[in-house]
């Protein structure tokens, strides 16, 4: 019987949507490498944002461990062929 193994992102797009007060990027969509784990898109924004403090949701839902790999995410909850990354200034969801 043969397994099916999970598909492979090499590159994966990344939308960036700022919630609440949080400020908007000049640039919204990036590609990131599949292999990196989330928390490299975390240390970008926050310094993109120059902010300490982050909140950042995957699909306006839940806030993924920053040790995921952002190919996993895009696998199991990209939308139109990208990754739909939210992020606040203070708590916006759960």
């Amino acid at each position: 019987m043969a397994s099916e193994s999970p598909t492979v992102v090499s590159k994966v797009v990344i939308y960036l949507r700022a919630t609440g007060d949080a400020p908007i990027l000049k640039q919204q969509k990036f590609q990131v490498s599949g292999n990196d784990k989330f928390g490299r898109v975390i240390d970008f924004l926050r310094k993109q944002l120059h902010r300490d403090t982050l909140f950042v949701y995957v699909n306006s839902a839940f806030s993924p461990n920053p040790d995921e790999l952002v190919s996993d995410l895009y696998n199991n909850f990209g939308i139109d062929g990208k990754l739909v990354v939210n992020y606040a200034c203070s708590m916006a969801w759960g």
